[in-house]
């Protein structure tokens, strides 16, 4: 087990984002960001699937067929859009919800902070795009919250961090 390794990467993660919660007036968000990961149900299977440049969630997925730490963790971080699905009044049965813009830029703001926690210093700031993009056609995210997204995440890959940051802060969180 790697409790140290795994230790110092959720804790430089959780700094780079609220570090960035900050940047764009988040300040709880910032404070509160992934509390659940020092949590036994999502810390121990960090520290036993350890591998330093993925999700250790991934590892135990790839072990268990599904990852107990991952659904523990999506379903209290309100930052994850796997949170945001209910059931529809239409009989389409669960179907993904739009999530309030506080959300999408904290979860903006994780995708670039753990881009920066595994790739190190080949990140540039078109890597999270591209991560978004590859998986795009798998999310069950609400087009809504997927438009919102990806236009944050091109942003940052034209126009760079500094740019985006102050969007985020000065207009996209005082759309309604």
């Amino acid at each position: 087990m790697k409790a140290f390794q795994h230790f110092r990467t959720i804790t430089q993660h959780k700094i780079l984002v609220m570090q960035g919660c900050f940047k764009i007036g988040l300040y709880k968000q910032g404070l509160l960001h992934d509390l659940s990961k020092y949590s036994p149900t999502e810390f121990v299977v960090g520290c036993k699937y350890y591998q330093g440049m993925r999700s250790p969630n991934n590892a135990e997925r790839e072990i268990k067929s599904y990852s107990e730490a991952w659904m523990h963790h999506k379903g209290r971080n309100k930052h994850h859009y796997e949170y945001w699905t209910d059931y529809s009044m239409d009989g389409r049965g669960i179907v993904p919800v739009p999530m309030p813009k506080k959300y999408v830029a904290e979860m903006f703001v994780d995708r670039v902070s753990a881009s920066k926690i595994y790739l190190k210093e080949k990140y540039n700031t078109s890597m999270p795009l591209q991560y978004f993009k590859n998986g795009k056609a798998y999310y069950y995210m609400a087009s809504k919250t997927s438009l919102e997204l990806e236009t944050l995440l091109i942003m940052l890959a034209e126009r760079g961090e500094k740019a985006t940051y102050n969007f985020i802060k000065t207009e996209f969180l005082k759309q309604p």
